[in-house]
C-alpha cells in the first residue's frame, strides 16, 4: 500500500518556475524538445469558459487507437481534471502536432493496467514521481495498482 510520507503544498520559488518551464517550451513552439513524453492540453475553464493550459506527462500512447493517457496525481483537486470532465472536447499538442481530442476518465481497472505498464517501462520514473506527490511505494504490482487508484488516469482520444 502506498505510504504517505509528506503533505505536498503549492510550489513556490524555483520549484514553481521549473514546473512551468515545459509550458513555456510549448508556447515558444519548442515542445518537440520534450518528445512524446509530454503533451500540452488546451481545455475550457469550467467556470470562466476561457481557454486553459496544462503540460502533462504521457504515461501511455496507443498508436493504433490514437490515444494518449495521462495520470492526474492530485486527483479531483486538479483543475484540469474538473474542466475536462465538464467539457471533454480538448486540443492536445504532442511534439509538433496539434490534435483535436476527447477526454475520458479511465475506469479503475483500466487505470491500473496503464500505470502497471508505465511502471514496467519506466521503473526509475515510477520511483521518483510518487515521491514528488508525497508517497513511497514498495515496488510491488499491488502497490502500483493502489497508487493508480489514488489518482485519476485520463485518456485523450484523438479525433
Amino acid at each position: 500500500m502506498p505510504t504517505q510520507i509528506k503533505e505536498v503544498h503549492q510550489l513556490r520559488g524555483f520549484s514553481r518556475w521549473a514546473y512551468r518551464l515545459p509550458r513555456w517550451l510549448f508556447r515558444l513552439h519548442l515542445g518537440w524538445i520534450l518528445g512524446g513524453r509530454f503533451l500540452l492540453l488546451v481545455h475550457q475553464g469550467r467556470k470562466s469558459g476561457l481557454p486553459r493550459q496544462a503540460v502533462l506527462e504521457v504515461i501511455s500512447h496507443d498508436r493504433v487507437r490514437k490515444s494518449y493517457c495521462v495520470f492526474a496525481g492530485w486527483g479531483e483537486q486538479a483543475d484540469w481534471v474538473r474542466n475536462v470532465e465538464k467539457t471533454p472536447a480538448v486540443s492536445i499538442t504532442v511534439g509538433r502536432r496539434r490534435l483535436a481530442a476527447i477526454a475520458r476518465r479511465l475506469s479503475p481497472a483500466e487505470a491500473e493496467e496503464v500505470v502497471l505498464d508505465y511502471a514496467r517501462r519506466y521503473p526509475i520514473a515510477m520511483r521518483v514521481l510518487p515521491r514528488l506527490m508525497g508517497y513511497r511505494l514498495d515496488g510491488t504490482e499491488e502497490d502500483f495498482c493502489a497508487f493508480a487508484r489514488l489518482g485519476i488516469v485520463v485518456a485523450f482520444q484523438v479525433l
